[in-house]
């Protein structure tokens, strides 16, 4: 039997690789709901094996709506792993957030309206409890990791509110202001499902957001250009490697227990017994301890 890989990391755009691994073997992972974004990218950060996919593909093929989101996190859970970080490329929705710096939010808003986020249904209904979206332990892993590295002009923003939009499209005006009353930090296309869905499966999740501009509220927007952009994108996917590496190797000394790995004990409604067969085989990786 294959050994679990209990670290996985979703690149975000401009974060289509990690340098620093090493033994790299690429593995194709079938699911129930698809294929996933890419093959998994398999090596050893500083001994510690991990999994990474590019959230769009190594070729940044996926709209947003069109992200295969429940083959990419069975696909995490099929290969063991217990702790997912997911790197993201986010607008800034506050004057303090600036361009480069790294936002690790604890709350979500979700905007999309095209998207499925759950693996359940087809007779087994469970309602998870998502009051806190992220783990609290792996995000404070996660920030750790960040002041201990003391990145050249980036500012930590520990907390936070991220709008997951539905895209491709940026907001109007109307709309990045109505996000700022509500008090959020940052904008993004894919976060949401992701957490949802690691959730449902028991994989403790946390955001690494990394700005690369403001929304379009901000009054120097208009003056943003593609060269910025794809150069504050360059210098986050240089952070991200850094705070990922120094992060999983936090995870590997002391990996904590986190809520999120028994999310299901009380939120399963329907009696195992009474659950079809097929959908139990569909979700065998996700419901194995509980059958």
């Amino acid at each position: 039997m294959t050994e679990p890989i209990k670290i996985g990391i979703i690149g975000g755009s401009g974060l289509y690789q990690m340098d620093a691994l090493q033994d790299i073997e690429e593995r194709t992972v079938t699911t129930p709901f698809g294929d996933p974004s890419d093959t998994f990218i398999i090596g050893t950060l500083d001994g510690t094996r991990v999994a990474f996919l590019p959230r769009h593909g190594r070729s940044h093929r996926f709209l947003p709506t069109e992200l295969p989101f429940r083959a990419n996190i069975y696909g995490f859970k099929r290969l063991g792993v217990e702790y997912l970080i997911s790197a993201s490329a986010v607008g800034s929705l506050r004057a303090e957030v600036k361009p480069v710096d790294l936002v690790i939010p604890d709350q979500f808003i979700d905007r999309t309206q095209q998207r499925i986020s759950t693996f359940f249904g087809e007779g087994i209904i469970v309602h998870i409890a998502f009051g806190d979206p992220v783990c609290g332990q792996l995000s404070q892993i996660l920030g750790d990791a960040v002041e201990h590295l003391a990145l050249e002009g980036v500012d930590l923003h520990r907390g936070g509110t991220y709008v997951c939009m539905e895209g491709p499209a940026f907001s109007t005006k109307a709309e990045s202001n109505l996000y700022r009353s509500w008090g959020a930090s940052i904008i993004g296309m894919t976060n949401l499902q992701e957490a949802k869905l690691a959730r449902e499966a028991e994989i403790a999740y946390a955001t690494l957001a990394l700005v690369t501009d403001y929304d379009c509220w901000h009054p120097d927007h208009d003056s943003v250009t593609v060269d910025m952009v794809i150069g504050n994108l360059h210098k986050n996917a240089v952070n991200a490697q850094k705070v990922i590496r120094e992060t999983v190797h936090r995870l590997s000394v002391a990996p904590p227990v986190s809520e999120a790995h028994s999310a299901l004990k009380l939120g399963l409604m329907t009696p195992l017994a009474q659950v079809p067969e097929t959908t139990k085989t569909k979700l065998e990786a996700i419901l194995a301890k509980y059958l």
